[in-house]
């Protein structure tokens, strides 16, 4: 059930604009932070999770999307955890494709760690979801499951296979790890553009309880391109999303491999994006701690009055960049917040 449009306030708030002048028309927003892996990127083995009754509701994250909507968001990703893991999440998927078909919305899409497609592909292709990133650092099924801690290899490539005979449009993010799946780079580039699906390199952030192993096993993707320069031609590409990440053409496989490097080369100057988490905090960097809680406002008025009030109040305090390479470099104390929570 969509929420009840004589909620929305009758103001027309401006589009959303930081104190930089970056447009802001992209939120990611974790719907939970439960996940079925446990990557060691991302979280800890014994993580605690929140309680269920911090979480927003469905309906409560409907509404702040379609808030943001209003505001001029024209891409919103889906994100936990594994957003697929939380319990009735076709719903919220139901809700904001109404957005998509009077094209307020350009783009619902969703990243997943895969481990659910097999049972959801289709179900998401019904809900105006076109395409989707899987993150996926290895096609070794034993690394995989040391990467992930509890994943099941064989069940994710399922959920490749249903979601690409759902029609949907498959990118492969792989997180670049020194020591542990350096040497997979190539093969999984070849994979995934052998089955037509781009292929996105993703340095490791220093985020989260285990921070300083993804420091230890920072791999800079300068190198992951040099190993790619070995077997493929890299032409820098005209694709672009708006986002971080630098594209390339691979001329003998048809495909496109695109770089995203908070570290070693700060893309903070055409930042589009904010993230809301679970309980409906606000961090407009995910390098920064700065956060505002939307959730107090939004449960306050039946209006988006108070809510945009917040949200334009963050905006103005919005920083230039992030502090990953001062973090990286001991200048700085890692975040001990973790990726599950601020939504990847």
């Amino acid at each position: 059930m969509g929420i009840d449009d004589a909620s929305i306030s009758t103001t027309n708030p401006p589009p959303l604009v930081d104190g930089f002048a970056r447009r802001i028309d992209y939120i990611r927003v974790s719907v939970t932070d439960r996940c079925d892996f446990r990557c060691q990127y991302c979280m800890s083995e014994q993580v605690h999770f929140l309680p269920k009754a911090d979480l927003l509701s469905l309906e409560e994250l409907e509404r702040l999307c379609g808030a943001f909507v209003a505001r001029g968001v024209r891409k919103i990703r889906l994100t936990g955890g594994e957003p697929l893991v939380r319990r009735g999440v076709l719903q919220l998927f139901r809700g904001l494709a109404r957005h998509v078909e009077t094209g307020a919305l350009r783009e619902l899409t969703l990243t997943t760690n895969g481990s659910q497609l097999e049972r959801y592909a289709a179900d998401l292709a019904a809900c105006a979801v076109k395409r989707i990133n899987v993150s996926l650092d290895t096609l070794d099924a034993d690394k995989f499951r040391a990467i992930t801690r509890w994943g099941d290899l064989p069940r994710v490539l399922r959920g490749i296979d249903a979601a690409q005979s759902a029609g949907l449009r498959v990118k492969i993010n792989c997180v670049a790890l020194r020591g542990i799946n350096e040497d997979d780079v190539v093969g999984l580039t070849a994979w995934a553009h052998g089955r037509g699906m781009d292929m996105t390199f993703i340095e490791a952030m220093p985020l989260g309880e285990d921070a300083a192993d993804n420091i230890a096993h920072f791999l800079p993707l300068g190198e992951v391109a040099a190993r790619l320069a070995e077997h493929f031609s890299l032409a820098p590409s005209r694709h672009s999303t708006g986002g971080p990440a630098r594209y390339f053409d691979l001329a003998e496989t048809g495909g496109r491999v695109g770089f995203i490097t908070p570290l070693s080369h700060n893309f903070c100057e055409t930042c589009n994006r904010v993230r809301v988490t679970c309980t409906g905090e606000l961090y407009t960097c995910l390098g920064q701690e700065d956060r505002a809680d939307l959730r107090a406002p939004l449960r306050a008025s039946a209006s988006d009055d108070l809510l945009n009030a917040a949200i334009d109040k963050a905006l103005a305090a919005k920083k230039r960049g992030h502090d990953f390479v001062a973090q990286a470099h001991g200048v700085h104390a890692p975040h001990v917040r973790p990726m599950s929570l601020t939504g990847g």
